[in-house]
């Protein structure tokens, strides 16, 4: 046996156990192990029946990814499992912990499955671009039926042990897993092993039905195809026999592994292990943080202080009167009853985590705090009045953040004493939702300081990215440079229905102009009138989005921005007011509208976020490229299936990008130069990849 994996005997049932930290996955120490342990049980006539387990805090929690990109080496994890539900004698999977992927597939291998009663399992393969490859997609299906089985496949969604044992993947439930599992074995040692029918699945379900399960597989997808195939290979369940329906399957992974939906989806799930991980946290070491104060509790005040309590950290908002304190409280009860309604937490949870929520109008209570965030308005003297009053309130080492999302936090914090305390914490709205936190660095801002905001924010369940100093930051600054040539593409001729459209089908979830309606206009309009002194007068400057504000129309809320809104609903309408406004201006800049196809819209818009990248990149603002493509996953909406916009650029080809953006510049030199770092790398067509070393 190798070390990972191990045999124990006891009164004729034999204990396989699993012990390779942190998650036990099944790597190929594992199945190699797994491989060896199955000849040596079926040769031994003391053991009657098998109990496979795993140390630690979980069963096996899914592959090693890593082999995905260099060749996994044998045995295959679908020989392996065939190889245990070939036994004569029954394995019993005990199942705890997070039994994802092929953890599943290989409890499925086993004859029968006990799982403890706070397990959870699933089949998340999808969120990789690729499928259950050794016997998923054939043998849920056997146990489940057709719609648990293309719930479970095509969502990667995982269910709860007692859902799994309502489906039919699990056949007990267990609060002493050890003790029962051993029960279990004991129960059908001895007995005929049960085993799957290897005849296709039974399904009431018509050809028709199917199609249109596919169909609002395919609309949920929105261009990813692997949760497609997946269904697919579901599919195959039901007009198979097993072995067919193996074979079939792993040909769809195989094919699907090699995908560049697939690589980007590995991209990503690798990079948002490594942004947790610059090198400017090398030399730092974080402090404990016992209590947090947030100054303001408008809506990202108060977002801020949910994801804190949420992470039990003890929150006192602080208002500038009473009422406003008031509102602040209702704001984050409201956000804790939202979570309850949806089933994320319990009333008990939502009871106490509220308790751990004080709020005021008295400044000083900022006194005791460890860490302070400013989250007030977006405006330089409106911030740096608050941090006056820290700078003579708060201790002089306490840990101060500011949650501005575009302005340097040196232009308003200069007068604060210690300023290696300083740090910005750019929380994305609504803050106890979105997962996305930039931690920006200033000139001075101390390692642990920064150490600090990352342990900070993985508490609270998100995701940290380092920036330095630059207007808007990474994700902000990247997405001006998208916003300004929308609105180029809108001025020149292409109407936002059709931008929004292009952008839709690339795989965002709304385009560019849905989004500002959304967030509304009225935010925009105040940046860019904080940036008119200082922006280049050769530069081409679109009024259309100003017009539409001094026309009174500032989105969603006001019912109508670059669309029209009714009053209820969300969808985006046809404007005619606006459309009669943008007509007029393109009149007035002496401007002919022209034509743009989909793809002329798709290229342009993604260029213009890799040259801006790229100069963030060589600036420093970013470390490395995958920090860029986390941002912009995580905080706009890029496709994760893409891997964001630099990993996209290196499937498009840098030099393609290049050639792009070239044209772009070439058009509007007073607008837009090509980066020359997007010029290094697209001469010589290298991927910005080899840059995340």
């Amino acid at each position: 046996m190798s070390s990972t994996v191990t045999i124990t005997r006891q009164d004729g049932i034999a204990v396989v156990t699993i012990d390779n930290p942190p998650v036990n996955a099944v790597g190929q120490a594992v199945r190699q192990g797994l491989w060896d342990a199955v000849p040596v049980l079926e040769e031994d006539a003391s053991v009657q029946a098998v109990v496979l387990a795993c140390a630690g805090r979980t069963f096996i929690a899914g592959a090693d990814i890593r082999e995905f990109d260099g060749g996994s080496m044998q045995p295959w994890l679908p020989d392996l499992v065939e190889r245990i539900h070939a036994s004569s004698k029954p394995w019993i999977a005990a199942l705890h912990g997070t039994v994802l992927g092929g953890g599943l597939e290989t409890a499925l291998g086993c004859h029968c499955r006990i799982a403890d009663s706070r397990t959870k399992v699933g089949l998340p393969e999808v969120a990789l671009g690729i499928l259950p490859g050794a016997g998923g997609t054939q043998r849920a299906p056997r146990l489940t039926g057709a719609a648990a089985a293309v719930q479970l496949v095509t969502t990667g969604a995982p269910i709860s042990a007692a859902q799994a044992m309502e489906v039919g993947l699990v056949d007990r439930l267990s609060d002493d897993l050890t003790a029962d599992a051993m029960t279990f074995a004991r129960d059908v040692a001895g007995k005929p092993v049960p085993r799957l029918d290897p005849a296709p699945a039974q399904t009431d379900l018509t050809a028709d039905d199917w199609d249109k399960l596919r169909a609002e597989v395919a609309k949920k997808a929105r261009g990813q195809i692997s949760p497609v195939r997946a269904f697919d290979s579901v599919r195959n369940a039901f007009t198979m026999d097993l072995a067919d329906g193996m074979k079939a399957e792993r040909e769809i992974f195989l094919e699907l592994k090699e995908t560049d939906q697939s690589k980007a989806l590995r991209h990503a799930f690798f990079a948002e292990r490594a942004v947790g991980k610059p090198a400017a946290l090398k030399s730092g070491t974080p402090r404990d943080i016992a209590q947090l104060a947030v100054i303001g509790g408008g809506l990202m005040g108060s977002g801020i202080a949910t994801a804190a309590i949420s992470a039990g950290y003890p929150t006192t908002i602080v208002e500038q009167s009473a009422e406003a304190a008031q509102a602040a409280q209702d704001r984050v009860a409201g956000n804790l009853a939202s979570a309850v309604k949806r089933g994320k937490i319990t009333e008990a949870t939502r009871d106490a985590t509220l308790a751990l929520l004080t709020t005021t109008d008295d400044f000083n209570a900022v006194a005791t705090a460890d860490l302070i965030i400013e989250a007030v308005f977006e405006e330089t003297d409106v911030k740096r009045a608050v941090f006056d009053k820290l700078a003579a309130t708060a201790r002089p080492d306490a840990i101060l953040a500011t949650n501005t999302s575009y302005i340097d936090p040196t232009s308003f914090t200069a007068q604060v004493p210690n300023p290696e305390r300083i740090m910005g914490l750019h929380f994305f709205s609504p803050a106890h939702i979105m997962r996305l936190v930039e931690v920006v660095k200033t000139p001075d801002t101390h390692p642990d300081v920064l150490a600090t905001g990352f342990v900070m924010a993985k508490k609270m369940r998100k995701v940290a990215v380092l920036s330095g100093i630059c207007d808007g930051f990474i994700g902000n600054r990247i997405l001006g440079a998208y916003g300004r040539m929308a609105g180029y593409l809108l001025e020149d001729g292409a109407s936002a229905a059709q931008i929004d459209g292009a952008m839709k089908a690339f795989g965002m979830p709304m385009g560019p102009f849905e989004m500002f309606d959304m967030a509304g206009l009225q935010i925009g309009y105040a940046n860019r009138k904080r940036e008119a002194a200082t922006r280049d007068p050769n530069r081409r400057y679109s009024r259309i989005p100003d017009l539409i504000v001094e026309d009174g129309a500032t989105g969603q809320k006001t019912g109508r921005g670059f669309y029209r809104y009714e009053a209820g609903n969300r969808a985006a309408l046809p404007s005619p007011e606006t459309d009669a406004l943008i007509a007029a201006e393109r009149a007035a800049q002496g401007i002919t509208p022209r034509d743009f196809t989909d793809a002329q819209i798709v290229a342009m818009l993604h260029a213009v976020q890799v040259n801006e990248a790229a100069m963030i990149l060589a600036e420093g603002v970013a470390e490395r490229p995958l920090d860029i493509d986390v941002v912009k996953m995580m905080g706009y909406g890029y496709p994760r299936w893409r891997g964001g916009p630099m990993q996209q650029a290196d499937a498009y080809g840098t030099a393609q990008v290049l050639a792009t953006m070239q044209a772009i510049a070439d058009a509007d030199p007073a607008s837009w130069q090509v980066a020359p770092l997007l010029r290094e790398v697209g001469v010589q067509n290298s991927p910005f990849a080899a840059r995340n070393k």
